[in-house]
Order: structure tokens, then sequence, then C-alpha cells
């Protein structure tokens, strides 16, 4: 398995989870999906490092060759509609020359890729652009679509990198020594996501242009719900998720070159797999902060039935909504597509996932004291 924490996937802790069973099981009898599954994971362990010195060198290169980084800053704060997104100019020299460090840098880009949504999609990605490859007849074994294929799964592992920082800095709920640090990097890694993202020519770069005006909609509201959470209700939580409905879904589509039918039957499963990470990531967030997250499907369940356990309890039925949609993308696969159990695994890997942090949370939380902190976060508004 992949992940920020792999002991969630020790035999142990698979051993407390439903899916996680069906896990060990698959691979004690070496399925099909077990095995596919496998050969992408030790894959990713071999091209996770120099993929990250490829980010990194270019986001050095991109930060050194930029003589006007007020100029940057300004444009990508009116693209994501947010000065709180970008450092103040007077610091802006003192950041450059501390990133100009590599082993500050590296460092920095260290901490955001330490994340859920970037090693657990790192293999995905890798898989599905194999698999669309093989079912239209590309040809992966030519220099230039290896060079494609690379930078295509680069940039879109970049973009939902870029979702790391920017939630940190609106979140503010950890690294806060590096917010500052972050700011200044976000729009060199737009840069470099879109142009890589551009090599896969341009149907591809329009489908992830869209996905991202998508995904600022949903960080927009993430963040006026912050500001008046006693706001949030099923409609504004829904668009919410657009920060990872937009961010997967697109990905997914680009690992098909934006061609049907692979482009629209990814773009489901990744989208409603994001959305189903996305409630065991409000959990375990919820476990670490000793607080329910604002905002969240926790606090909307909360709020709503006036019972902290009762909403989470309800939580993880929305996650199981969101995987549902996620198989159905299943059915829809070609019969001659080869890595359909990959995919079945993929989600059962994501079923555990959110499981066993419900788990920790029945064992660990206080939910008395949640609700009574959020009653409070309320009515501060």
């Amino acid at each position: 398995m992949s992940g920020k924490d792999e002991s969630i996937f020790s035999k142990e802790a698979l051993m407390g989870t439903q899916a996680g069973k069906e896990i060990i099981k698959q691979g004690l009898f070496k399925s099909k999906g077990f095995r596919q599954f496998n050969q992408y994971k030790e894959k990713t362990e071999q091209e996770f490092g120099p993929f990250a010195k490829r980010f990194t060198s270019s986001l050095h290169a991109a930060i050194q060759s930029d003589s006007s980084p007020a100029l940057t800053m300004e444009k990508f704060a009116s693209e994501v509609g947010s000065q709180e997104l970008v450092p103040d100019a007077g610091a802006l020299q003192d950041i450059k020359a501390r990133l100009s460090s590599t082993d500050v840098l590296q460092d920095r880009v260290a901490r955001i890729l330490n994340s859920n949504f970037v090693k657990m999609t790192f293999p995905v990605f890798n898989a599905l652009y194999d698999g669309a490859a093989e079912y239209f007849g590309d040809k992966p074994q030519q220099q230039q679509d290896q060079e494609k294929r690379e930078a295509v799964i680069d940039g879109h592992i970049i973009a939902i990198d870029l979702s790391e920082p920017m939630d940190r800095i609106v979140d503010r709920d950890e690294d806060l020594d590096y917010l500052e640090d972050y700011k200044f990097m976000c729009p060199y890694i737009l840069d470099i996501a879109r142009l890589k993202i551009a090599q896969g020519g341009d149907s591809v770069l329009k489908a992830f242009e869209e996905g991202f005006r998508d995904a600022r909609v949903g960080q927009y509201i993430d963040v006026k719900l912050k500001m008046r959470p006693s706001s949030i209700n099923d409609e504004n939580m829904g668009d919410c998720y657009k920060k990872y409905r937009a961010v997967m879904g697109t990905a997914g589509r680009n690992m098909a070159l934006n061609r049907r039918p692979l482009a629209d039957i990814f773009h489901l499963g990744m989208a409603k797999a994001g959305e189903g990470v996305g409630c065991g990531n409000e959990i375990e967030d919820a476990i670490k902060n000793g607080a329910i997250k604002i905002p969240s499907w926790p606090l909307y369940y909360s709020l709503n039935t006036g019972d902290a356990r009762r909403g989470f309890e309800l939580t993880m039925q929305k996650s199981e909504l969101y995987l549902k949609e996620a198989e159905l993308a299943l059915e829809m696969l070609p019969e001659k597509f080869t890595l359909r159990p990959f995919l079945e695994f993929l989600f059962l890997t994501v079923r555990h996932y959110n499981q066993y942090w419900y788990n920790e949370l029945n064992r660990r939380a206080p939910f008395a004291d949640y609700y009574s902190k959020m009653e409070a976060a309320v009515n501060r508004q």
C-alpha cells in the first residue's frame, strides 16, 4: 500500500477493518488486482525519488530565473482570487534568498510531498496512463511517448501537490513555520505543472485549466465556510468538495490524454474516489487536531444531529456513497481494458483507509469535547 503513514497498511491495521481483511486475503492468494497493484507500488518506490528531484530542480530554476517575484505573486493572487496565498511584498527578497538554497528548497518540497493524496495517487496515475496507452494502441517504447508520459504524470502530481501548501496556508493546522515559504513557492509550482501538462497536447491542457478553475471554486467556498461555519449545508459542502473532485477527476481524465471513453470513466472513478478519501481525511484530521474540521462533513452532520458521534457515523456513510459512485466507473470499462483488477483493489485500499481512521476515532475520540468545541467555533462567527 502507499500513503503518508505506512502503519495504516501494516498487517495489524489491516486485520482491524473489513476491507483490510479482504486485502490480506487477496495478498495471500496473489489475486490479479493485488499483483497489479503491487507492481505499481514497487514502481513508485523506484520512481518517486527521481520525480522529487526533477520537481525540486525545476522549482529551483524557476525561482532563480524570476527577475520580478512581485509581479509573479500579483498574477497568482489575481488568478486564485486571494491575497492570503501570497507573501507580503516586503518579504519577497528574503524568502527568495532562503529558497535559493537547494537544501532548504528540498526540505520544503519533501514536506509538501509528504501527503496522502500525493503518495496514494502516484502509482494510480502510472497505472491509468499505462492502461490507457495499451487500450488506445500507443507506442510507449518510443522516446517521444516516454517523455510525454513522464511530463503528463509529473504535471498532474505537481498540480495535486499544489493543493497541499494552499490548504496548509488556509487551514493553518501544520507547518506553521514554513507557510511564508509555501506562499512564495505556489505560483512557480503551478507554472511547472502547466508546462508539463501542456506536453500532453491542447486538449489535455484545456481539461486541466477547466479542472483548476473548478478546484478554485471549491477552495473559495471552503474559505467562506471557515469564516461562517453556521452557513454550512449539503449544497455548499458538495460544492466545497470540488477541490477534490476537480483535481482528481481531471487528472484521471488526462491519464487517458482526454480521449473517450476512458477519459470520462477515469474522471468518474478518480473524482469520486478523491471525495471518498476526503471524508477519511476529515476523520483523520479530527483525531490529530482534537477538533472537528471546519468545514467538513462531520461538522455538517454533527451540527444537524446535535451529536458528534452520529456526525462521524453519517460521514462514513457519505464516504461509502462516494465509493459506490466510483465503482460505477468499473462497470463502464471496456472488456479489453486490462487494469480493471487494479482499480478494484485501489478502491478496496481507500475503503480500508477510511475504516481504519473511523475505528481509531471510536477508540480515541472525546465526542462530547468535539461537540462543545464545534459549538464554540460556530457561535464565534
